[in-house]
C-alpha cells in the first residue's frame, strides 16, 4: 500500500493544528455567489500555491487574505468583493432576516434552500407550508376562507362583492394579510432570539409586514424573484411535478399566477424591494448573495458611523 506523500499545511492559530481543508474552504468560498465546481477550484488553487511556496502553516488570518487573492485572480471582483464582505458580516451581533417573495413557480424554495446552506442558517420556513398551514388549523374556512384556497384561487374567497378582474388580487390581498402575522411573528422570535432565517413563499409581499419596527437590532433582506419570460415560468412549473402538487394544477392557473407575479412585482418596485430575475439558478444565487452582503455591509458601516458619533457626543 502506498502513503499519501503530499505534505499537510496546517493552520497555526487553530487548535490542534488544524489542517487546510479544500472541503472547509470551498465551503467558504461559495457565499461569494460562485457555483460549488468553481468554488472547489478556488479550494485547490489556493492549497497549491500554499505548497509551491513551501508554507506548510498559516495563520487565519493570511489565509482568507491569500484566498481573495486567488478568488479575484480566479472569478474577478465580484465575487472577490462578497467574500470580503462576508469576512465583515461574520462579525455582526444581530441576526440575518432574509425574505424571499415571488409568484408561485419562479424558484423561491429553491434559492432560499441553498442560499441558507451557503451562509450557514439552519432555519428556513416557508409561508406556504408552514406558516398557513398553522393558521389554517386555528381559523376555520367559515371564519378565514382566504386561507383555505389556493393563491391562484384566491377570488374564490372573496366575500364582499368586487369587479371579476379585482377579485383574484383582492382575495390574495386578504390571504396575505393574514399570513403576515405569522410572518412578523417569525421575525420578531428571530430577533428575540438572535438567530437568522430565510423565509420564503408567495405570501412574502412587500407592504405588508414592518422591517423597521425593530431598528438596528436585525439585518433585513427583502427581494423578489420572478420569471419575466412566460415559456420559462411554465418550464419551471413543470419542474414542480410531485404527486401532492401536480403542474397541471399550476399550468390550468396559469394566467392567474402571472396576474399574481404582476401584482406582487408592483409592490416590490412601490416599497423599494429589489426584484431578482431568476433565468438561471447561478445567476440568480449571485444576484441574492449581492443584496445580502450589500445589505449586510451598509447596516455594520452605519452601526460603526453611529457607535463613533455616540463615543464623540
Amino acid at each position: 500500500m502506498t502513503r499519501d506523500k503530499t505534505p499537510h499545511i496546517t493552520i497555526s492559530d487553530r487548535e490542534p493544528g488544524l489542517p487546510y481543508s479544500k472541503g472547509l474552504m470551498a465551503s467558504q468560498v461559495i457565499v461569494s455567489g460562485l457555483p460549488a465546481h468553481r468554488a472547489y477550484e478556488v479550494a485547490e488553487t489556493i492549497e497549491q500555491q500554499l505548497l509551491d511556496e513551501g508554507r506548510l502553516s498559516i495563520s487565519s488570518r493570511d489565509l482568507s487574505r491569500i484566498a481573495l487573492e486567488v478568488l479575484r485572480e480566479l472569478a474577478g471582483d465580484r465575487y472577490a468583493t462578497n467574500f470580503e464582505r462576508w469576512q465583515e458580516v461574520q462579525d455582526l451581533d444581530v441576526p440575518l432576516v432574509i425574505l424571499i417573495g415571488g409568484a408561485v413557480g419562479v424558484g423561491k424554495s429553491t434559492i432560499a434552500t441553498h442560499l441558507a446552506h451557503r451562509l450557514g442558517i439552519v432555519r428556513v420556513v416557508a409561508t406556504d407550508g408552514a406558516i398557513r398551514e398553522v393558521m389554517r388549523a386555528m381559523l376555520s374556512a367559515e371564519l378565514m376562507p382566504a386561507l383555505h384556497v389556493s393563491t391562484f384561487q384566491a377570488d374564490r374567497a372573496v366575500r364582499e362583492p368586487t369587479r371579476r378582474s379585482e377579485a383574484l388580487v383582492s382575495g390574495f390581498r386578504e390571504q396575505t394579510q393574514a399570513v403576515s402575522v405569522g410572518i412578523q411573528a417569525m421575525i420578531d422570535r428571530s430577533v428575540t432570539e438572535g438567530t437568522s432565517i430565510v423565509i420564503e413563499g408567495v405570501h412574502v409581499v412587500p407592504g405588508f409586514f414592518d422591517l423597521a419596527a425593530h431598528g438596528d437590532r436585525l439585518v433585513a433582506v427583502p427581494l423578489i424573484l420572478e420569471v419575466e419570460d412566460e415559456g420559462a415560468h411554465l418550464d419551471h412549473i413543470a419542474l414542480r411535478e410531485t404527486g401532492i402538487r401536480p403542474a397541471e394544477r399550476y399550468a390550468k392557473h396559469f394566467e392567474n399566477i402571472r396576474k399574481l407575479q404582476r401584482y406582487i412585482k408592483s409592490q416590490a418596485l412601490s416599497h423599494g424591494v429589489p426584484i431578482v430575475p431568476n433565468h438561471s439558478f447561478d445567476q440568480a444565487i449571485s444576484a441574492v448573495l449581492d443584496q445580502v452582503m450589500e445589505r449586510a455591509t451598509a447596516w455594520a458601516k452605519d452601526h460603526a458611523s453611529a457607535q463613533g458619533e455616540g463615543r464623540t457626543a
